[in-house]
């Protein structure tokens, strides 16, 4: 089962790579890892007994955190979740193939106790605390669903997470322990606490002033293994240490160092000693790590995807349905994939899910909407009114010029260039509009500043709680649906699908929204992520995660 965050993902996040091209010459470690997802996973596994003790992990982020609250809407960014969960509290944890478990660091037991209503009960191990000192209790767990549950429209969330459907939380047994009731069943239950509505103290959820603004400099109280030592946004660096009041096993590192660095040069700080690891971003920062002594080029296919979004909002050019359905049509996205990911497998492929990636239980093909066929796109075209008139198509004296916003990233502008030829055979105009990388989502995309845009969403094993945000068009709640664009049948359908409990009927529901998103033309998915990475050969479980988590307490250097 798996989640998607949604987080908004990194601006500048992964290009697909020509992966085996890069194993062809060169001194470094070759890749190691699967090539399909939900198998296992290249993180250099070793047992914490043969980790030394100390040690600085040096790794990169493209952008200081515009929110360290990864729940509210201006903070829901991919890698500031990556950040904090050195720091902060999860329900479960899993492993490369999916697979749940209690994080016994949290929580001693976590479980369902009933249906009807349905209940789940989280008992907090006595032992977890707040940096600050401060037990870790059922109130806390409370002051998210107050938070999070959408009534009080003050607390700006990027995610409901089901939090809308929980009638009370209530104080167990003792304080270590909180009983949620739902109102309406979940079906993603066990990530309320685990995905990204991760659980912050009630000082952070407890008002709206605090939600919205109280991490917007930096974070106060955690409970991982790690804390912040220090942060410095104008030199761009965040340190964190090991947190003293931490109760689980040992920490391996002594600290861990975020440099603010643009990713074009992260395949380069990592051959000039500078970083330790890095997601590498396209085929000449592969070909650059292969060639490096001492790092080890990983590889697992990652839960994340390039996706082409439209605006649909009313008076947005794209405001029909059936345009953006032409549209999708005349986008060849297999020359795409072949374009992006030659050489990384046999055979590219498109992603043709919006719900579940390949690999995955519950993926199949519900495309068939949108299937590239330039011919019946510009049939389509002709039928609601768009007339060709010289070498662009014209509809009560507007052009069909579309304007096509992104991160300033070569394989974008590759992306949006093949778009634009695919769109000029079909009567249709694109504009490639480039922007910078900060403050992307809070300046272009949230206030829906494009007509199609294309960025990277992120993933991990919860499904089904994010359907809603990014897919689901309530009013005056725009969430993770940029494009402001829905139904109320879809909307119906959604809610079917996370109050369905049982695993195989909610995969078929689920399934009957994807192709309900496809029909709709909401967005395009174009190719999931391989997931290179290069890491020193020094450094163990940590590279290329599949769909695990990590443990953040093991990680480090060999002996």
């Amino acid at each position: 089962m798996k989640r998607r965050t949604f987080a908004k993902a990194v601006a500048a996040a992964t290009v697909s790579t020509a992966f085996s091209a890069a194993c062809s010459s060169g001194v470094g470690t070759g890749p190691t890892g699967p090539t399909s997802l939900g198998t296992t996973n290249d993180i250099n596994p070793q047992p914490r007994a043969n980790i030394r003790d100390g040690g600085n992990l040096r790794l990169a982020i493209t952008a200081y955190p515009s929110n360290w609250n990864v729940q509210s809407s201006d903070g829901n960014e991919g890698e500031s979740a990556d950040l904090i969960r050195w720091m902060m509290p999860r329900a479960f944890k899993s492993d490369a193939a999916g697979a749940l478990t209690v994080d016994t660091d949290y929580f001693t037991d976590v479980k369902m106790t009933g249906t009807n209503p349905q209940q789940v009960v989280y008992t907090i191990n006595p032992k977890a605390v707040w940096s600050d000192g401060t037990p870790i209790t059922w109130e806390d767990l409370a002051a998210t669903w107050q938070a999070l549950n959408g009534k009080d429209k003050r607390f700006l969330i990027a995610i409901t997470n089901g939090f809308d459907r929980v009638e009370k939380v209530e104080r167990g047994v003792d304080d270590r322990q909180a009983v949620l009731t739902f109102s309406t069943p979940y079906a993603d239950w066990r990530g309320q606490f685990s995905g990204n509505s991760i659980l912050f103290p009630k000082s952070v959820t407890g008002t709206p002033d605090a939600f919205n603004h109280s991490l917007a400099d930096n974070i106060t109280a955690t409970a991982g293994p790690y804390i912040v030592q220090s942060t410095d946004r104008t030199q761009g660096r965040i340190v964190l240490a090991r947190n003293p009041k931490w109760w689980g096993a040992p920490p391996k590192l002594d600290t861990v160092t975020y440099s603010v660095l643009d990713q074009s040069t992260w395949a380069a700080a990592v051959q000039n000693n500078e970083l330790d690891a890095a997601r590498l971003s396209n085929i000449n920062d592969v070909l650059l790590i292969r060639r490096t002594p001492a790092v080890a080029l990983r590889h697992a296919p990652a839960n994340m995807w390039r996706w082409l979004t439209f605006n649909g909002a009313p008076g947005s050019i794209l405001a029909d349905s059936a345009l953006r359905v032409a549209i999708c049509k005349a986008i060849n996205r297999q020359a795409i994939a072949d374009a992006t990911q030659r050489g990384l497998t046999a055979h590219p492929r498109v992603l043709n899910n919006h719900i579940f990636i390949e690999g995955q239980q519950g993926y199949q093909d519900n495309s068939a909407p949108v299937a590239y066929d330039p011919a019946a796109a510009a049939k389509q075209l002709d039928a609601i009114g768009w007339k060709l008139q010289g070498d662009v198509r014209v509809k009560d004296g507007r052009q069909l010029i579309i304007r096509d916003v992104m991160y300033n990233d070569p394989t974008w502008v590759q992306i949006a260039k093949m778009i634009q030829q695919d769109l000029t055979e079909v009567g249709a105009k694109l504009t490639i509009d480039t922007r910078p990388g900060l403050d992307f989502f809070s300046r272009v995309i949230i206030p829906g500043d494009f007509d199609v845009s294309q960025y990277i969403l992120m993933g991990d094993v919860f499904v089904y709680s994010s359907i809603p945000q990014e897919f689901g068009l309530y009013p005056n709640d725009v969430q993770g649906n940029f494009g402001r664009i829905g139904s109320p049948e879809l909307n119906a359908l959604i809610d079917e699908t996370l109050t369905e409990l049982d695993p195989a009927k909610a995969i078929q529901l689920a399934n009957q929204v994807d192709r309900q998103i496809f029909a709709e033309g909401h967005s395009l998915p174009l190719t999931q992520d391989p997931g290179n990475w290069a890491t020193r050969t020094t450094l163990a479980n940590i590279g290329a995660p599949g769909l695990a988590s990590y443990d953040y307490t093991s990680i480090g250097f060999v002996k």
